[in-house]
C-alpha cells in the first residue's frame, strides 16, 4: 500500500480535481441563487456582528412561528460566499422553514487580521446566537432551529451541535441547537492539515486540530446529527462520514448514509430536488 504522502492527501481532498465539471455546478448554484432571491425577496446582508463577513441573509417563511434552518456553506473555510448558496432557500421555504444563510470570514484572513478554522467556528456560534435572539422578529421560532452545512459547513454544524452555549451567552439555552445535518462534512482536521493545496491557506496547527475536530470530542449530551456524503466522493470523505458515527454513536448520529451517484457538488444540489433522499432527510429533520 502506497504511503499517505502529500500527493495522496491532495488526491483525496481536492474535490475540484475529482469533479472535472465542478465549474458547471458552481454556475448552476449562481443562477439558481439569483432566481431564489428574486422569488423570495429575502432580507440581505444583516449583520450578526462587527467582524469580517459577519452577515447573513434571511428568507422568511410563509407563516409565522416557522421552524428555522441555518445553512452554512462550504469552500474549505477559505472560499465561496452565502450569495452562492441562496439556491437552497426555495426548497426549505416549500418545507415551511424560515431560512438563514450565513457568511463567515475566510482563511487565511489578512496579515493584520488572520482567520483560523476555530475563529470561524466561533463566528458560527455568534451567528446562531443572533438567530436565536432575533429570528422571532422575522417569523421564525427560536425554539426550533436546525443547522445544515455542506463540506466545511458540514464540519461547522457538528461543532454547533456540540457547542456549550452558556459559554457563548448566559441568556442562551443549553439545547439551542438540537438538530443538525452535515453534507460531506469533515470531522477530523489532522489529514486536512497534511493536505498541501488547502493547508497553505488554513495554516492549521496541531492545537487547532484538537480544538476543532468534532470526532475527537465526546458526543453531545443532546441532539441528533444526520450525516450524508455523495457515494461518488473520495474514500476519505466516505471515511469521515462513518468516522463521526463511530465517535459519537448511533444514538447521536442516527442517519449516516452515502447517497449513490452523487459527487461532492451534486450532493448538495440534491437537497433542492423533491423526492430525493437528501430532500426527504432534510424535511424529516425540520419537522422532528
Amino acid at each position: 500500500m502506497a504511503p499517505k504522502d502529500a500527493a495522496w492527501h491532495d488526491r483525496m481532498y481536492n474535490n475540484r480535481a475529482l469533479v472535472p465539471d465542478f465549474a458547471d455546478h458552481f454556475a448552476h448554484w449562481t443562477q439558481a441563487s439569483v432566481q431564489a432571491r428574486e422569488r423570495l425577496n429575502p432580507l440581505l446582508d444583516v449583520r450578526y456582528g462587527e467582524g469580517p463577513n459577519e452577515t447573513l441573509d434571511i428568507f422568511p417563511a410563509q407563516q409565522a412561528n416557522a421552524p428555522v434552518v441555518i445553512f452554512i456553506h462550504g469552500g474549505y473555510w477559505r472560499s465561496l460566499d452565502k450569495a452562492d448558496h441562496s439556491f437552497v432557500a426555495p426548497a426549505l421555504h416549500d418545507m415551511g422553514a424560515c431560512t438563514v444563510v450565513v457568511n463567515y470570514a475566510l482563511c487565511p484572513g489578512t496579515e493584520t487580521q488572520p482567520v483560523t478554522v476555530p475563529d470561524i467556528a466561533l463566528q458560527m456560534a455568534k451567528a446562531t446566537a443572533w438567530v436565536w435572539r432575533h429570528i422571532a422578529e422575522h417569523g421564525g421560532d427560536p425554539r426550533n432551529i436546525s443547522v445544515i452545512g455542506h463540506s466545511a459547513g458540514g464540519h461547522l454544524v457538528a461543532m454547533l451541535l456540540a457547542c456549550e452555549w452558556k459559554k457563548v451567552g448566559s441568556d442562551l439555552p443549553q439545547g439551542l441547537v438540537r438538530k443538525a445535518l452535515s453534507i460531506s462534512g469533515l470531522f477530523d482536521l489532522e489529514p486536512v492539515r497534511q493536505t498541501p493545496f488547502v493547508q497553505g491557506d488554513l495554516r492549521l496547527t496541531p492545537q487547532q486540530v484538537r480544538k476543532a475536530s468534532p470526532a475527537l470530542w465526546s458526543r453531545p449530551r443532546q441532539g441528533v446529527l444526520y450525516t450524508v456524503v455523495g457515494g461518488d466522493e473520495s474514500a476519505e470523505f466516505l471515511r469521515h462520514n462513518q468516522l463521526i458515527r463511530q465517535a459519537w454513536g448511533a444514538q447521536t448520529v442516527p442517519v449516516c448514509e452515502a447517497l449513490p451517484g452523487l459527487n461532492h457538488f451534486s450532493v448538495v444540489t440534491d437537497l433542492t430536488r423533491p423526492g430525493s433522499r437528501l430532500h426527504q432527510l432534510c424535511q424529516q429533520l425540520i419537522q422532528a
